[in-house]
């Protein structure tokens, strides 16, 4: 495996850019080094970033096992650990490619109850790394169960998902992979999914059902709240 430097990464441009240029020179000019302001970003854009509203770019299959993919990999696993989520898309950080992390730990278990872990069908998901992943429906009943995105800090709600899919696309070796995931897993994959494709869980939320994570302690401390957007 090629070690790079910290600082070597991508960067991302604007779409009149990408518009001026060939893909393969677009694709070329995402390698070079960036400033602390430049995406990958070491925080989770929010909501209103044009980036999470425009669909992803494929990676090309010669670059899936390029040094500078292996870094995308790496850093979104690094990123979403430091989060704490279960999982992180690649324009979560200011990059439209379509990449994307998962993580769900066993010892996730003790924030739930026995009987709402039942519930919500989950269960350990390992450290999973999905590169132009697309994904096929297997089982189009929908479950909802209540949300949060790290792009929408501070906020929840209930989203309908579906109960059963499957996942096809590359991993971090660029080697195929195919993944079939039910209950809570799907639901991380069909959210980070969306982000891929400019889609928000606010989207499709039960609008009614959105929630301030912190309303109580708003109320506790009459207002004198700070809601901090890096990681915990």
């Amino acid at each position: 495996m090629v070690t790079i430097p910290i600082k070597t990464c991508i960067r991302t441009l604007s779409t009149t850019s990408r518009m001026d240029k060939s893909f393969a020179k677009w694709y070329r000019s995402l390698w070079q080094p960036k400033g602390n302001d430049e995406p990958p970003y070491d925080h989770i854009v929010q909501l209103g970033d044009p980036v999470l509203r425009v669909p992803a770019n494929a990676i090309p299959e010669k670059e899936l096992q390029s040094a500078e993919v292996q870094y995308l990999a790496r850093h979104l696993t690094k990123v979403m650990r430091a989060y704490r989520c279960v999982g992180l898309a690649a324009p979560q950080l200011g990059l439209s490619l379509r990449a994307f992390v998962m993580e769900f730990k066993d010892e996730l278990r003790d924030q739930y109850t026995k009987a709402d872990y039942k519930l919500r069908e989950m269960e350990p998901l390992p450290l999973t790394i999905l590169l132009n992943p697309e994904l096929k429906v297997l089982n189009y009943e929908k479950v909802i169960h209540t949300e949060a995105c790290e792009s929408v800090r501070g906020y929840r709600a209930d989203v309908p998902r579906y109960r059963e899919i499957l996942l096809q696309g590359f991993d971090a070796t660029g080697n195929r992979q195919e993944l079939r995931l039910s209950g809570w897993n799907a639901r991380i994959a069909q959210h980070e999914m969306d982000h891929l494709n400019g889609i928000v869980y606010t989207d499709i939320m039960n609008r009614k059902s959105l929630t301030c994570t912190c309303w109580q302690a708003v109320n506790a401390k009459s207002g004198r709240i700070q809601l901090s957007f890096a990681s915990k």
